[in-house]
């Protein structure tokens, strides 16, 4: 199988140098406290989580495709393996706990290696963006509230939503004041720096600070916890002793790990992916991941994640490159050979403050803030696995996701858009849909139905009910415009087929066109291949009105019945224009008078306001143009000068004009247009009578 070696470090640009180094450094100072709480966390004393934050990153970050995204001691792999060892029975940071740990962590790095040869790392394109950002954000939240204790002065949380939140009740009386004080003014001083200084290295500055205040002040009398005592010196290599537990158990816990750091971790790296428009090879990826455990494993420490607080961190930064990740770990190097006194000076509460900082920016909220605005259901898809792997971790958030969003698949095939399909005189060439063109109407005596989705049993039922609803007793033909129907399944054929044959028993003709052949070959192979025979299937609608008699100019039937009544505004090319901007067209084109009044302000001419607007607009939207004129007269006057009877004299002339050459170029339009007229002007009269009144009173006055 072919990869890419240090595939990030390829045509270095030399401008990341400063900013690589940069995050590097401070991703190292950060895994610090990060690493050896979860260590302990996992059963292990707590240096093994900075043997951990050496090899396993340097081999992570040579195999990695992702520039950014960085390898670690994480939460929830180290919370999987202490629950396994309590199952177990074996006691943390004991000689069994240092033998058994390194065996599920080299058998996860097998487990990932398989997923690597089986390219398991294609699932993760069948995972949505609210998926994505759900879990992100639950996973954010999660690692917060484990990490709000230590800003008291108690000990991290593990587990869940519930767990945390008793475990914070617990810690809230033993409060610290002094490190509440220390930890949320550095957490406010980060985030204040984050707004103002964006990319100043605020985090090592308070690392620094931090430090000197235990170095001068002695800040740990006062109940500060410090950074535990590491003994200096470098991890060494062995083979992970695979007889001390039974393999079984061993190998059932590690697929559970290995799924988690795949899901967790693909999920994390392709989002950041996303957000800054690069790139990932995702089963290069699970390559990274195994080789890393193995790294791991060999050195005796707990399985390996990829990290969203360090990976946010390094981003805050301007990491560009895996450069970062080779700098923090050479950076632990040195820590571990001359600087476990340092270590031992650092105050929790400004370390995970720092952490913290780097979470809350990590978050996606603001993507659930738009779904809110734009797709509910894919909001509540957000919302069910953001809640999800808060209260019941990362595996379960991501199914309850994959879950959710099958279901609003499926839902939205259940209900796909729809319309029925009408003309618009002197446009026969094209069919529009009549709920959204207001001057659309039926041709006489014909349905013609569009369905934007491939036809099957959750579906067919409203296509078939909104058929037969539609027709009436002179309906003669029923035209299906099928160009979003690919593919057709046993449920919905069978029902399609008894829609046909109740039609044919009426004396109604039906037809399916516009799709593309290879739903002919189904329809064949579900036993409909008679409809073919017998010519229901033509290639264009206006074929299956030419086989029915109907040529163009097509007759016009009854009044657009199917029109919702909302009142849409008309410039030049304004069937397009409401095709482009649906319900939100009346917003944008008042937007788009607002613009010719600003321009009116500044010129004072009234007469490009009058003239200039019509020259590609249809005859039949110019009326409804100089309507939406007339509720801003006033404005009009003010800024033309123009008396409003001199307005409203030259509107009611150009109305005079439309309705003459309406007679003349489209007779059949005549009274529709007249019809259309007295709508406008009664629901005038009902929401601007002082406007009506005035109106009416120059249509007298001038004799129209």
């Amino acid at each position: 199988m072919n990869f890419i070696f240090a595939k990030t470090l390829r045509k270095y640009n030399l401008k990341n140098l400063p900013f690589d180094i940069l995050a590097g450094i401070i991703v190292a100072a950060v895994s610090i406290p990060i690493s050896m709480g979860y260590a302990q966390i996992a059963g292990l004393p707590a240096v093994y989580g900075l043997y951990g934050s050496i090899f396993p990153i340097l081999f992570f970050s040579l195999f990695s495709t992702s520039p950014q995204f960085i390898f670690g001691v994480d939460a929830a792999p180290a919370a999987l393996v202490g629950a396994s060892l309590i199952s177990m029975g074996i006691d943390f940071y004991s000689k069994e706990a240092l033998s058994t740990v390194p065996a599920i962590t080299f058998f996860t790095a097998s487990w990932l290696l398989i997923f690597y040869a089986f390219k398991a790392g294609k699932l993760v394109n069948y995972i949505s963006v609210p998926v994505m950002g759900g879990f992100i954000s639950g996973i954010c939240c999660t690692i917060i509230l484990m990490q709000i204790p230590k800003l008291i002065g108690g000990t991290a949380g593990s587990g869940e939503l519930f767990e945390l939140i008793k475990h914070l009740v617990k810690c809230t009386p033993y409060t610290n004041i002094p490190s509440l004080i220390l930890g949320t003014s550095t957490l406010f001083i980060l985030l204040l720096s984050k707004r103002l200084f964006k990319g100043f290295p605020t985090a090592v500055l308070v690392m620094i600070a931090g430090a000197v205040l235990t170095c001068v002040f002695h800040i740990d009398r006062y109940g500060i916890v410090l950074l535990s005592h590491v003994e200096p010196g470098m991890p060494t290599f062995r083979l992970p002793d695979l007889s001390v537990s039974s393999v079984a158990d061993i190998a059932g816990v590690s697929l559970s790990v290995a799924i988690v750091i795949m899901s967790e971790t693909l999920l994390a790296s392709n989002n950041f992916a996303l957000k800054n428009n690069y790139k990932l090879d995702d089963n290069q990826e699970l390559l990274s991941y195994s080789i890393g455990n193995f790294a791991a494993a060999f050195t005796g420490c707990c399985p390996i994640n990829g990290s969203v607080s360090r990976s946010a961190m390094a981003e805050q930064y301007g990491g560009k490159t895996q450069l970062m990740s080779i700098v923090a770990g050479l950076s632990m190097i040195p820590v571990l050979l001359f600087g476990t006194d340092c270590i031992s000076r650092l105050p929790v509460p400004v370390l995970t403050a720092i952490v913290i900082s780097a979470l809350i920016g990590a978050t996606e909220f603001d993507i659930a803030k738009k779904l809110w605005r734009v797709s509910r259901n894919e909001f509540y898809i957000f919302l069910g696995v953001f809640m999800g792997v808060l209260i019941l971790g990362t595996i379960s958030g991501v199914l309850i996701g994959i879950v959710l969003s099958f279901s609003s698949v499926v839902l939205r095939s259940a209900d796909p858009p729809r319309c029925f399909l009408g003309i618009i005189p002197g446009h026969d060439e094209e069919f529009f849909d009549m709920a959204q063109f207001k001057h659309t109407y039926p041709i006489e005596k014909v349905v013609i139905y569009r369905f934007n989705s491939n036809l099957f049993f959750a579906n067919i039922g409203s296509f078939q009910n909104d058929i037969e609803n539609t027709i009436k007793n002179d309906t003669i033909a029923v035209i299906i415009d099928a160009a979003g129907i690919n593919s057709i399944d046993i449920t919905a054929a069978e029902r399609l087929e008894i829609l046909y044959i109740s039609l044919k028993e009426k004396g109604i003709k039906f037809y399916l066109t516009e799709h593309i052949s290879g739903l002919n070959s189904q329809l064949r192979a579900l036993g409909l291949g008679y409809m073919i025979s017998e010519g229901a299937v033509r290639r264009t609608i206006p074929a299956a009105l030419s086989d029915i008699g109907i040529a163009k100019p097509y007759p016009i039937g009854i009044h657009n019945s199917y029109h919702n009544f909302k009142r849409k505004r008309a410039e030049s090319s304004i069937h397009e224009f409401i095709w482009a901007f649906g319900e939100d067209a009346d917003t944008e084109m008042e937007h788009r008078i607002q613009l010719q009044l600003s321009n009116l302000k500044e010129t004072g001419d009234f007469n490009t306001l009058l003239h200039g607007t019509w020259s590609m607009m249809d005859i039949s939207d110019q009326d409804e143009w100089l309507d939406h004129l007339e509720t801003h007269l006033t404005e009009i006057a003010n800024f033309s000068g123009e008396k409003e009877s001199v307005i409203l004299k030259k509107f009611e002339f150009r109305r005079k004009r439309l309705v003459e050459q309406i007679a003349k170029e489209q007779p059949d339009m005549l009274q529709k247009f007249i019809e259309h007229r007295e709508n406008l002007d009664e629901k005038l009269r009902k929401e601007r009578p002082e406007l009506y009144e005035l109106i009416v009173k120059s249509r007298k006055e001038n004799g129209m």
